[in-house]
């Protein structure tokens, strides 16, 4: 998901690295095919924050896994709402990165939902609960569990999240493992949030601010890049043929990574600072444009 800062986010074509109307991929890569990785973020790079996926995104999406490429979205989404843009992109097998990289999916099209869990990472959630509820009495808040089951201290707003979590009381959700907290502040902004945190004091946890007053906090050294880095070495890829595109602070570790990493054209300056390179924004089809920009066997 977006993130929150100070500033004004950059357009296509104005920010650090290449302009996007020269946006070619460096010559190191590799053609596209089984020896790449590919890694996508969600929110704002293959969809929009409306929820729309444009026919050419999903084209370029398409021409890359057909080419053999391993595309491995990697998402601050839990893993409910990670099964739905596998199966719209057709993705039935491989790797997907889930809850900031605190869970590592294995893409089996032939199981309910689409995956199985493969790697779950999970931290004490008491300690920053409590101190987030300090901060922000009237926050809503959501543990998504080590079977990434999902809680809650009360319904969030409608359309915010997929499916039903199931209502929780504080205290009770205090002692579950966490894989991922989320606080959600309705009557706040981001900048607010951000702020707030910047001084809250929190040990042990990681967190990122979107668009809307939304935080996910995750163990401490746990990214989407931790977990890209695992199936990157389960694959036996080189660290030189990997590509990450991403739009949010959740986006920042794994731009880092990537032998190549491209930042969306709307994402903020200092998200863009972590990228080689600046896309179109995802109304204006950016995701297409870096995909096709890959090299690919004739």
């Amino acid at each position: 998901m977006g993130p929150a800062a100070s500033g004004v986010p950059e357009t296509g074509g104005t920010g650090v690295g290449v302009p996007w109307k020269l946006l070619t991929a460096p010559e190191h890569l590799p053609t596209v095919g089984p020896e790449m990785l590919v890694a996508l973020d969600v929110d704002g790079t293959i969809i929009t924050h409306g929820g729309e996926c444009y026919p050419e995104v999903f084209e370029a999406v398409r021409r890359v896994v057909d080419a053999g490429a391993h595309v491995v979205i990697a998402t601050g989404r839990g893993p409910e709402s990670t099964g739905p843009v596998l199966e719209m992109l057709g993705l039935t097998a491989g790797y997907a990165v889930s809850s900031n990289g605190a869970i590592t999916l294995e893409v089996d099209g032939g199981l309910e939902g689409g995956y199985r869990l493969l790697d779950v990472v999970t931290f004490p959630p008491e300690p920053t609960l409590r101190r987030l509820r300090e901060l922000l009495p009237t926050a809503l808040f959501m543990v998504e569990d080590g079977q990434a089951r999902r809680w809650v201290t009360q319904p969030f707003p409608p359309g915010e999240v997929l499916g039903t979590p199931i209502v929780l009381d504080f205290e009770e959700l205090c002692r579950l493992p966490a894989s991922r907290v989320t606080l959600r502040a309705p009557d706040l902004n981001s900048a607010d949030v951000h702020s707030l945190l910047l001084d809250a004091g929190l040990h042990g946890v990681s967190y990122s601010v979107g668009w809307t007053a939304w935080v996910d906090i995750a163990p401490a050294g746990v990214s989407k890049a931790t977990a890209l880095e695992r199936i990157r070495e389960h694959l036996g890829l080189s660290p030189f043929a990997t590509v990450a595109v991403g739009d949010g602070h959740n986006d920042h570790e794994m731009l880092d990574w990537a032998s190549w990493s491209v930042a969306m054209g709307q994402a903020w300056r200092d998200t863009q600072l972590h990228a080689q390179a600046i896309a179109p924004a995802v109304e204006d089809r950016g995701l297409a444009a870096v995909l096709n920009s890959l090299r690919f066997r004739h």
